[in-house]
Parts: structure tokens; sequence; C-alpha cells
């Protein structure tokens, strides 16, 4: 993981000591209009990180975490893939959330850029992320990540809010721009 950045936080693998904080800011920092946060599907994936089915990154300062992104391998995303890479586990980032007080300062792409390190470094040649089509902030931290819109569809039952659609992006190794930056 990376060290921190003059004086800002560092950033650490979540470890299962980090889950209850972890849930603390998902729900206390990441609940908004836009963001689908089903209670027993955050604990279930939270559980996940503590079995290593999935994994997250942490920004920490002073024991406190800042900002989280958590994520896992999967093939929900196949539809997007090419023939050669359908059925091979991808990732996908489930949660990224920073803490309101944080946000707007690079934080939660900094985090994004490590989640995508630690996914190249599993194999993965795609990630996938979607949001709420008009969660800006979201938007902007992910482009600023490199993810690139791929979809956006209709699915109201997890976007009650605004329009009411998902849109999925994607960032692809294979594309000559090499890993992640710092």
């Amino acid at each position: 993981m990376s060290a921190p950045q003059a004086g800002g936080p560092a950033i650490v693998a979540a470890r299962t000591e980090h889950l209850p904080a972890l849930e603390a800011l998902i729900f206390d920092h990441g609940a908004n209009i836009w963001n689908y946060l089903p209670e027993d599907g955050i604990r279930e994936h939270l559980d996940d990180v503590a079995q290593g089915r999935a994994h997250g990154v942490l920004a920490l300062q002073d024991g406190h975490i800042l900002g989280a992104v958590t994520f896992c391998l999967n093939t929900d995303f196949d539809r997007y893939l090419s023939a050669s890479l359908r059925g091979t586990p991808q990732g996908y980032v489930c949660e990224a959330v920073v803490r309101r007080d944080q946000a707007g300062q690079g934080l939660g792409t900094r985090l994004l850029r490590e989640a995508l390190s630690v996914l190249a470094k599993m194999g993965v040649q795609v990630v996938f992320i979607d949001r709420h089509e008009e969660n800006r902030a979201s938007a902007g931290m992910m482009r600023r990540a490199g993810f690139v819109e791929i979809d956006t569809f209709a699915e109201p039952w997890r976007r009650p809010q605004g329009s009411g659609r998902t849109t999925v992006c994607s960032f692809s190794f294979a594309v000559e721009r090499g890993p992640p930056g710092p």
C-alpha cells in the first residue's frame, strides 16, 4: 500500500479489525439519495471482506478511517466483455466512500487508484463500477481515476431518486495507459 502523501492519510489494506469502523463509515458517510445501501447486503459484503472473498483499501489517519474502497472479483459484467474474457472473474468496485469532511480533496480518486493497483496484481484485465446516473460527485471521482462510462439503464428498484437509472463504468488495463498513477 502507499505511504502517506505530505501529512495525508496512509493507504492500507482493510483488515478484520477495521470492519466495525468501515461499516459505520459506509452507513454514516455513504448514505445519500443516490446510493443503494441495503443493510443486509452491506453486512454480507463486509463478511466477504472478513473471509477474504472481497478486499478493501482504507485511508487511515491517526487511527481513523477517512475513506475506503472495497472490491471483489466476479463475472456479473460478462455482457460488457469480449468473448475471450467472458466467464473469467474481473474486478468490481463495490463501495467507494469518503467522509464528508474529506470530500473534494482527491482522496476517493486516490483510493480508487490503489484498488486498481491491487486488482491489476490479481490479474484482472477489466474493472467495473456503477453509480446513479445523476451522482455527479461519484462520476467525477470515477473519471479522474480513469473509468469510462459504458452503459446507462433504468433500475428504479435500486435507484428510486431522480432518473432512476444506473451508469456502469469500466477501467481496462488493456488500454495503453499503464498502471494507475499514485
